[in-house]
């Protein structure tokens, strides 16, 4: 079973970008098809975010942030990525990683802080 292990709080500028990584451990490209992301703002429940394919890259966007995320791999380093620009206060919140874009598989969640 894959485990996600996501990189320490980020701090953004608003305007800014950022760019928040997800570590795959004891990945099997024949169990693990997809990678999502997930954002929890502050007295709001998750959101969806986008789901890639770990096979050609192939990304789906949802919710709030479309047009401005953008989600990548590595799989030669085991990692999956999530682009987000023009940083707003909105954006404040935990961020997650989920394997096979489940909203109940995700990884420890980074805390993502936008100021103004």
């Amino acid at each position: 079973q894959v485990q996600l292990v996501q990189s320490g709080g980020s701090v953004g500028e608003a305007g800014g970008s950022l760019r928040l990584s997800c570590d795959l451990f004891d990945f099997k490209l024949e169990s693990l098809y997809t990678i999502g992301w997930f954002r929890q703002a502050p007295g709001k429940q998750l959101e969806g975010i986008s789901c890639i394919s770990m096979f050609d890259g192939s990304a789906t966007y949802e919710g709030s942030m479309q047009g401005r995320v953008r989600s990548s791999k590595d799989n030669s380093e085991h990692k999956v990525y999530l682009e987000i620009s023009s940083l707003n206060n909105g954006d404040t919140g935990v961020y997650y990683c989920s394997a096979n874009c489940n909203p109940a598989a995700t990884g420890q969640g980074t805390q993502v802080t936008v100021s103004s």
